[in-house]
């Protein structure tokens, strides 16, 4: 069975989850901590819990989705996973940073790309990979099928669908991916979004009026 830790990191409110199951080995999605409390929450749960880092896992580059990718990969000597669409953007994390003034030193490089039709495995468990550009190039998501989860980043939030404005965005395609990839998938999925709350595949397709399907 899979268990699900939620953790509110950064000045962005990001969400960042552990993801774990019986064997007690885990996968660490969107590492957004920043400061040394956010790691330490983080260290101690794992650690509490008695879990076994597998992988740190990047559901797109964007900035406040990385900033904990080089202290998790340290501590735990484990490799990072994105989708090599968004290396451009993952490159740039530093830039940003300093653009809006934080200061953060460039993630080392990514060592695994996955793709759409590929897995992510660890212990008993495994997720496909759905690729669904729109919010970037490279954005994906992680579905399994049998417990009915499914982590969809920045693309689909409660009642909302991720920003198109910055680079590699583009609404239609956005739109176009959630239709198509997401939407599809049963009705009782919970999706754990990059932000906010948890909702249902159901209660989007019903209540939110930013998806023009």
């Amino acid at each position: 069975m899979i268990q699900t830790k939620t953790f509110v990191f950064n000045p962005f409110q990001e969400n960042t989850y552990l993801v774990s199951d019986d064997s007690k080995q885990c996968i660490i999605i969107d590492p957004g901590c920043y400061f040394e409390q956010e790691q330490d929450e983080l260290v101690d749960f794992i650690t509490k819990n008695k879990l076994e880092p597998k992988y740190v896992v990047h559901t797109h580059g964007h900035i406040d989705h990385a900033l904990g990718t080089d202290f998790i990969k340290e501590r735990y000597q484990i490799k990072a996973v994105i989708h090599k669409e968004d290396m451009e953007v993952y490159r740039r994390i530093a830039d940003f940073g300093m653009n809006i003034g934080l200061e953060i030193k460039q993630p080392s490089e990514p060592e695994l790309f996955v793709d759409e039709g590929e897995k992510i495995a660890f212990g008993n468990t495994a997720f496909d990979v759905f690729h669904v550009p729109g919010h970037s190039l490279g954005s994906i998501a992680l579905h399994n099928e049998k417990e009915k989860i499914l982590f969809s980043g920045d693309v689909l939030f409660k009642m909302g669908i991720g920003r198109t404005d910055l680079f590699g965005g583009d609404h239609a395609t956005l739109i176009e991916s959630i239709g198509n990839k997401l939407l599809t998938l049963d009705g009782d999925t919970v999706v754990y979004p990059g932000h906010g709350e948890t909702t249902t595949i159901k209660y989007e397709k019903n209540n939110n009026t930013l998806l023009n399907y």
